[in-house]
């Protein structure tokens, strides 16, 4: 059996037909650029069809720009495979059929599945009304590039420390109703960023589950959350001021309880402090280093005993 090895990095021209391609783990990112099958169809097989799988089934098609089927025997495969143009994708062993491509993992399912959860945390969330227009790009597992724009100077800053302190990659326009005011900017930016995180932690699969408290000068801020499916907002904040910059104080808690909301996230915030742009600052902060706590993923566990986050 022919067998083309494609180690990471190294990225490889492939114009033949092989009876077996075999990865090493974590090599589906050079698969993209070594295999462009444009009129090909692919027959993935994989141990389940859950969230992990669909989201390798998507990428495969996006990187190959294939149409990808999945199944999860070998008997399904080769009910579909004899159509012309078709390859079998197996994460686990697989004998090729005659005329086709059989891409292996080396190492089996279970070693595919780190990589695929650092790349595949991603979200796009687009949430458009006679109100807002709102699109966002997150990606849990980044390195705290961000690009804000909502019209609100103050609530850009704010959203910059989430993005910052949290290690997320974060592209976020929002073209709201300022000239009414700030109420459906805030409030909509909020539900959109709260489902960008539900999408990006897709099953919860090894998830931390929980996360800080951050000094700011004269402020403490500080904030536990949990991603349990239970969404609820603890406020324990007072403002002086009505505004800080342009955006109102009293829409902070109201941002905070849209996030919980869409995110289907427990959400506990208390600070006190004297500098009022201290304390909101220390407090966004603070639920970005929580935010970089919870996603953190630590195993394979589901997280919980009910069976279902």
């Amino acid at each position: 059996m022919n067998q083309l090895l494609v180690p990471l990095p190294a990225v490889a021209t492939h114009q033949g037909t092989f009876e077996s391609l075999v990865l090493a783990p974590g090599a589906f990112a050079a698969l993209g650029g070594a295999c462009r099958w444009r009129s090909a169809e692919l027959v993935l097989i994989a141990p389940a069809t859950g969230a992990i799988e669909a989201r390798l089934a998507g990428w495969l098609a996006q990187e190959t720009g294939a149409a990808v089927h999945l199944v999860t025997t070998p008997a399904d495969a080769r009910a579909l495979a004899p159509a012309a143009h078709r390859y079998v994708v197996a994460t686990e062993g697989l004998t090729a059929l005659p005329g086709e491509v059989a891409l292996t993992l080396e190492g089996g399912w279970p070693a595919l599945l780190p990589a695929l959860r650092a790349q595949g945390r991603r979200a796009v969330v687009t949430r458009k009304t006679h109100e807002t227009d709102i699109r966002i790009e997150l990606t849990l597992d980044g390195t705290g590039q961000a690009q804000i724009r909502t019209g609100l100077g103050f609530f850009d800053h704010m959203l910059d420390q989430l993005a910052r302190h949290g290690g997320f990659d974060l592209t976020l326009e929002t073209r709201g109703d300022l000239h009414v005011d700030e109420h459906h900017t805030v409030e909509d930016t909020a539900l959109a960023l709260g489902e960008a995180f539900a999408q990006a932690l897709a099953d919860k699969r090894g998830l931390a589950r929980y996360g800080f408290t951050l000094p700011m000068d004269d402020a403490l801020a500080q904030v536990a959350l949990d991603f349990g499916g239970r969404p609820w907002l603890v406020w324990q904040v007072t403002f002086r001021r009505e505004r800080i910059g342009d955006v109102p104080t009293e829409l902070f808690s109201h941002f905070f309880k849209s996030f919980a909301d869409a995110a289907r996230c427990n959400l506990n915030i208390q600070a006190q402090g004297e500098n009022e742009h201290h304390l909101i600052e220390s407090i966004f902060k603070a639920w970005a280093r929580a935010l970089k706590m919870a996603v953190r993923v630590e195993g394979e566990a589901l997280p919980t005993t009910k069976g279902v986050l």
